[in-house]
């Protein structure tokens, strides 16, 4: 299995002639009004991807254009289920979800602990936590006897042992570690809590999973303040506690690969 990281939190996954990505963004302007930054890597090739996985459908994790792009012919989209009520409460979901329904992607909703064959992949969501009350999920890919989690912008919970004991052991876990204190005009009043994981609890998340190897993710240039502030140096921070905890990490720049 080949794992290359994408844009933000984003991945392209490879094994057994098969390709997928999570979470896959090329267009950041939705969210941050102007790019990653400089950080986007180059991006899947046109029609070479088999399925796409999203975790939530924020716009920093859902790009309807952009998988329309990269997906072969007829292939699946894997998503968490809608959000519910009206306004505000849908604010953060609802253009990724007006997208979707004016195109032409095959979706499917996939609920936690469910599992799905994609070519060589065995792909299963799990438990996760949205910090801002939308559904998500983490996904679980195995390949080649390979196993890895993706764990999106997910909060801290009380899953991680479920998930190490249903879908361990994972070679490598990708977690968040931006830990970002946000304030939107639909979550009001706003939190003084970070709003996914931080640092410190992707180190002890990646200790309860058992993971061999911790990877960071969503963190990088898209910080503004003072809407979206981000823990400092989350990847520093993330390896320090990591070795605090007995578990490898390390940084993948986007576009890097890890091969497992």
């Amino acid at each position: 299995m080949e794992v290359r990281r994408l844009a933000w939190a984003g991945l392209e996954i490879s094994a057994g002639g098969g390709r997928i990505v999570i979470d896959l963004v090329e267009d950041f302007s939705r969210t941050h009004g102007d790019d990653a930054g400089g950080e986007t890597p180059r991006p899947p090739a046109q029609g070479s991807i088999d399925a796409g996985l999203l975790t939530h459908l924020h716009s920093d994790h859902s790009d309807v254009e952009a998988l329309e792009r990269v997906l072969r012919a007829d292939a699946p989209v894997f998503r968490p289920e809608e959000g519910t009520g009206s306004g505000d409460e849908i604010a953060l979901v609802k253009r990724s979800e007006s997208a979707f329904a004016g195109s032409g992607l095959s979706t499917r909703i996939v609920r936690p602990w469910e599992t799905l064959e994609v070519g060589p992949f065995e792909v299963t969501a799990v438990p996760a936590v949205d910090g801002f009350g939308d559904p998500q999920v983490s996904w679980s890919v195995a390949a080649e006897g390979c196993r890895v989690l993706h764990a999106g912008d997910t909060l801290f919970h009380g899953w991680w042992w479920s998930i190490a004991t249903r879908r361990g052991p994972f070679d490598a876990v990708f977690l968040p570690a931006g830990g970002a204190v946000a304030e939107f005009s639909s979550r009001q009043p706003p939190s003084p809590l970070p709003a996914g994981m931080d640092p410190q609890q992707a180190a002890v998340a990646a200790k309860l999973l058992g993971a061999r190897l911790v990877v960071p993710i969503h963190y990088g240039p898209l910080h503004e303040t003072p809407t979206y502030v981000q823990a400092h140096d989350p990847p520093g921070s993330l390896c320090a506690s990591a070795r605090e905890q007995g578990v490898e990490a390390r940084v993948l720049s986007p576009g890097e690969s890890l091969r497992l």
